[in-house]
């Protein structure tokens, strides 16, 4: 209960508020995932994504959706977490786990499951 209270907590004038670089990390975990899932949607055939520049056809598509899915994520976790004392510990486990789902994602051997 009590990394409850403390991950809600602002942080205290003697503090160091983390909850604005925490953002950043938990953002860039959102867009790994964004990307892997992006990429078996489109291997599934359930989404295509467009080919903004021809020459890397859908991939540019795919990969600007995941740096959108980032941004929005890091914006949104920003202003809910600036000047604020958030766990890292829970964070960088999302981030992490997140990170490693959309690596994975990305990988043939996964799409050759579906």
């Amino acid at each position: 209960m009590a990394t409850v209270e403390r991950s809600r907590a602002v942080a205290q004038p003697g503090d160091l508020a983390n909850g604005a670089a925490l953002a950043s990390f938990l953002g860039a975990g959102i867009g790994a995932f964004a990307m892997g899932a992006l990429v078996i949607l489109s291997e599934a055939g359930l989404l295509t994504a467009p080919a903004l520049y021809a020459p890397a056809g859908g991939l540019s598509g795919r990969t600007t959706f995941a740096v959108v899915a980032w941004l929005v994520a890091w914006g949104l976790l920003h202003s809910r977490w600036k000047g604020r004392q958030i766990d890292a510990r829970r964070v960088f486990a999302a981030t992490l786990l997140l990170i490693g789902l959309g690596i994975v994602a990305t990988f043939p051997p996964v799409w050759a499951l579906l």
